[in-house]
């Protein structure tokens, strides 16, 4: 099996962002500059999340996507505040390869089947962002982390594969942001209960958490932020100057984030295939 690693852009407004836990954004640039450099470095899909679409019940970055797919060829996936059909269709039309849905799954799970029979399952990613309850098991949140549900993530997981889900993004909110490597415990669970492809999401900070994701977690897929996004800002690879709105407080420090082992996606391929692991050859486009 190839396995994809597939970078994730958390957009708020104009901006790329990230937090810890979903939470505490700061602003990191023009989403568009890093997505033109990660396809250029060979990633293998793009992974794009409204982060704040759910709670203003809108999603605002489907012109972004517009604009990607114009210049970027692998495949889009979009998330975040699409509630029904009409948005999955709004999203595909711009440019979207795959939607990828949350808060309206949860409290519409047919939404799953209806999209899935009218667009084609492949199109149709579920996002669980999890949280280890007290009693060690998963509860689903929505909203980027921030409401409770009552949902177990790993029933849900199962729920949404037999509706009709192409894939799952299974993203640990305890580990995300945080570089201490992924939940294997959570990706175990739900890989071993699923038939459908399953992307880790949430914690990478080395190349062993990378590693470690796919052949203890059997991942099928790996989506990766940090280790990525800082380290295309700690290169310089390109102006960040043209930042708007949000907390800018990290793009005019001196730029250091020391949780994290920087990699490109270079490194990254390199490490995987160098330990047995099948990843697709990164095309020169120069």
């Amino acid at each position: 099996m190839t396995i994809r690693i597939i970078p994730r852009l958390d957009i708020k407004g104009p901006n790329l962002v990230k937090g810890i836990h979903l939470e505490g954004l700061r602003v990191l640039g023009k989403p568009e500059m890093f997505a033109k450099y990660y396809y250029l470095e060979g990633a293998d899909e793009l992974i794009y999340m409204d982060v704040v679409a759910s709670l203003y019940q809108r999603n605002s970055i489907l012109p972004l996507i517009s604009r990607t797919a114009r210049e970027i060829f692998i495949p889009l996936t979009v998330g975040g505040g699409l509630r029904n059909l009409t948005d999955i269709q709004m999203a595909l039309r711009s440019g979207a390869d795959k939607v990828s849905l949350n808060t309206a799954a949860i409290y519409d799970p047919h939404l799953i089947t209806a999209a899935s029979e009218r667009f084609g399952s492949s199109t149709v990613t579920i996002s669980i962002e999890a949280k280890k309850t007290d009693a060690g098991s998963y509860e689903a949140y929505t909203d980027n982390g921030r409401e409770r549900t009552g949902v177990d993530a790993i029933e849900w997981a199962d729920t949404a594969a037999r509706l009709g889900a192409g894939e799952l993004i299974i993203t640990s909110i305890d580990r995300e942001g945080t570089g201490r490597g992924y939940d294997l415990d959570l990706l175990k669970q739900v890989s071993g209960l699923v038939n459908i492809p399953v992307i880790a999401c949430g914690g990478a900070g080395n190349i062993r958490h990378v590693i470690d994701v796919i052949i203890e977690g059997t991942a099928d897929a790996v989506a990766i932020s940090s280790v990525l996004h800082y380290s295309a800002i700690e290169n310089q690879l390109f102006d960040n100057d043209m930042y708007e709105e949000g907390n800018t407080e990290y793009l005019q420090s001196e730029r250091k984030f020391s949780k994290v082992k920087l990699l490109s996606m270079k490194s990254i391929k390199d490490n995987l295939s160098h330990n047995g692991i099948t990843v697709r050859p990164i095309n020169n486009f120069g």
